[in-house]
């Protein structure tokens, strides 16, 4: 059986993992809007979004993506999937397509987070290793999540999931906005991504925007009601 309202597919960033969506789905459930939090792999630009891709393309009805940080570029691409009716940029990016995140980046200043990313590196099957960032731990509350409590977000710094630092150069095959309708949440004080990329990648996408002044990167986790009154308005104008 299909169902009108769409499944709504939270696509959580680098540094983080589902979790930070759970504000979110609490929300969501409350109103019996059908919503999953997959696991993003983090390993590269094309097999993340073809993996958020399959995801969708499996679920019975229409969908709607929601992306948070570099989950945004990832539902850039896997939103041509064909039941996918609307996307939502929380904190995001929103490329073009052939565009990476490292030249979007580069038109503005550089956010503090650039500064302050530790590299790894992690095994790859018949190649050398490969190189993954986090954020550096001592830096992670003010960089990501200035307006969460800092308990909270000491367990956060502890639990955060690496991204390719290939992903960084790796372009968009495609950009779903161009036949999607899309939201966008703009976090004005986010030192992680610069507010600026979030206005400029959301108007270029034609998004219907809102901007919440003093929010932190990790608005999902600090105010997840306001994130999810945009989903929800997503949801009621693609059902």
């Amino acid at each position: 059986m299909t169902t009108s309202t769409p499944t709504v597919v939270l696509v959580h960033g680098a540094f983080a993992d589902a979790a930070s969506w759970s504000g979110v789905v609490e929300e969501l459930q409350r109103d019996g809007i059908p919503v999953i939090a997959p696991p993003n792999p983090l390993r590269g630009l094309a097999s993340d979004a073809a993996y958020v891709a399959s995801v969708a393309a499996q679920i019975d009805g229409p969908v709607v993506l929601v992306g948070h940080s570099y989950g945004g570029a990832l539902i850039n691409v896997a939103g041509v999937t064909e039941n996918v009716v609307g996307l939502v940029y929380v904190a995001a990016y929103a490329l073009e397509e052939g565009e990476s995140l490292g030249e979007l980046q580069g038109r503005f200043p550089l956010s503090p987070l650039v500064s302050n990313l530790k590299q790894w590196t992690y095994p790859v099957a018949d190649a050398d290793p490969a190189v993954e960032v986090t954020i550096a731990e001592e830096a992670f509350p003010s960089v990501f999540a200035a307006d969460v409590p800092a308990e909270v977000t000491k367990v956060l710094a502890a639990a955060q999931r690496p991204l390719a630092a290939a992903a960084f150069e790796e372009k968009a095959s495609a950009a779903a906005w161009q036949t999607k309708p899309s939201w966008a949440l703009v976090a004005g004080a986010d030192n992680a991504i610069n507010p600026e990329v979030e206005r400029f990648g959301a108007k270029r996408a034609g998004a219907t925007v809102v901007e919440i002044e003093g929010a932190s990167h990790a608005v999902a986790v600090s105010q997840p009601k306001a994130v999810a009154d945009l989903i929800r308005e997503a949801v009621r104008a693609t059902s």
